[in-house]
């Protein structure tokens, strides 16, 4: 079974709790697995990751437990099939408007009779050709998330949700409140209000839906809303989020104590 999808079958009402990876390092993404986190987008749309980066990327999270789902860079069946074949098993699918769309992004992930993903037997997918039926049973194991991204995309939900093969939706808060004329304010309340009748009318037709937010504070009023899975900022995101507080906190006078020096706290170096 596809482990994304075993994921949120096993969730039991508790959003499994992601990342974004925009980093394309594999020693940061396997740090970051190693944090703890459910699941994580290996994100090719906005970082410099290419195709050998990305099969670093799956081998780096391989033995971890964050499944991956890799963010292609376009709904492009030739850029589908080759991140099929390095490996990847769930793909989120950006700025899906429309059923066509997405029936196109299912097409380019299924092999034929149900597909047009061009047959490959010796890639790292089939883990070089040493699985017994891979070509007739590959198809089963792939997932394939939609980005709903515009007030447009939002408008045909119910036709992108009814396109067989797609397992899930996602939204992209960021484009979603810069095409409602909110830009940057992704917990405006008119977005809010927009992404929790999204997520009703997900339920009504049975559709797992996920979002993203900056914070924690973000994520907790998207799980509040009901959203099935959730990523919260980035490695990168959350690096420089650290960096800031410790400077911050360095710069403040009075705000750091001796504390840790004095109970004999060490540190590497």
């Amino acid at each position: 079974m596809n482990a994304f999808k075993h994921l949120l079958g096993a969730a039991g009402g508790h959003p499994p709790i992601g990342t974004w990876i925009s980093s394309a390092s594999p020693l940061v993404v396997e740090a970051v697995a190693c944090a703890g986190f459910d699941w994580g987008v290996l994100d090719m749309e906005h970082s410099p990751l290419d195709m050998m980066d990305l099969v670093h990327l799956l081998q780096a999270v391989s033995a971890s437990r964050m499944v991956p789902v890799v963010r292609v860079t376009w709904n492009d069946k030739v850029t589908i099939k080759r991140v099929l074949d390095a490996g990847a098993t769930t793909l989120l699918v950006p700025f899906v408007q429309s059923a066509d769309e997405a029936a196109r992004a299912v097409s380019a992930a299924r092999y034929p009779p149900e597909g047009v993903r061009g047959m490959s037997s010796t890639g790292r997918a089939s883990q070089f050709g040493t699985l017994p039926n891979y070509l007739r049973t590959a198809n089963r194991g792939i997932a394939v998330i939609a980005q709903i991204e515009t007030v447009q995309a939002v408008s045909q939900l119910e036709a992108i949700a009814a396109v067989p093969g797609v397992d899930a939706l996602f939204l992209g808060p960021a484009d979603l409140s810069a095409s409602m004329g909110h830009v940057g304010q992704l917990t405006h309340p008119a977005v809010l209000d927009l992404m929790g009748e999204i997520v009703h009318r997900c339920r009504a037709f049975g559709k797992p839906v996920g979002a993203i937010g900056a914070t924690p504070e973000a994520v907790a009023q998207y799980r509040a809303i009901g959203f099935d899975f959730v990523a919260v900022a980035s490695d990168l995101g959350l690096l420089i989020q650290g960096a800031q507080a410790v400077i911050s906190a360095l710069r403040t006078p009075g705000a750091m104590h001796v504390h840790s020096l004095a109970s004999g706290t060490e540190t590497q170096g």
